[in-house]
């Protein structure tokens, strides 16, 4: 299964990109969703990147809150001083939580594979009736308890960029 975004700047139109996300279960039975994206015109430096409850970017903040349907685990979208990220099942921020995109002049790439969502039908399905967004922030997300450690960037501030999900046709 596969699904595709167009990402494109909430107010600076400069800012434009692709994201392609491909499921696949492991060898466990596990669903896993590898997130490849490509996004210009992003000032240089790392960004959070999310993916949102509601697919809709006009304007960005009809994309909703982070995607968290639950349940939750203990790590992280990317494992603190570890080269790789950690493959976990779940984990305590929100389900829709990715790695930060790093840009470097003005260019932005990042290949993540998780399995906090699933484009097939479950719990943790992205492709729901109302649909999900990628959301691309100002600020990088420092996986910070918003109940505790609240501060600018703590989740990756303003929204930059928007990019609705849409099931790949063939």
């Amino acid at each position: 299964m596969t699904a595709t975004a167009e990402i494109k700047g909430c107010t600076d139109p400069n800012i434009s990109g692709t994201a392609t996300l491909t499921e696949q279960v492991t060898a466990e039975g596990i669903k896993e969703v590898k997130v490849e994206m490509t996004v210009k015109g992003l000032s240089d430096g790392k960004h959070a990147v999310h993916i949102h409850e509601v697919g809709a970017c006009e304007p960005c903040g009809a994309a909703k809150g982070h995607h968290d349907p639950g349940p939750f685990g203990q790590s992280r979208p990317d494992s603190a001083g570890d080269e790789k990220p950690a493959k976990d099942i779940n984990h305590p921020y929100h389900m829709g939580d990715l790695i930060n995109i790093e840009s470097k002049d003005g260019v932005g790439t990042m290949s993540h594979t998780t399995n906090r969502v699933t484009l097939s039908p479950g719990r943790l399905t992205i492709m729901d009736e109302d649909g999900s967004a990628f959301i691309i922030h100002t600020y990088t997300d420092t996986y910070c308890d918003e109940e505790t450690d609240l501060h600018k960037g703590c989740a990756g501030g303003p929204r930059d960029a928007c990019g609705i999900i849409k099931a790949a046709a063939y």
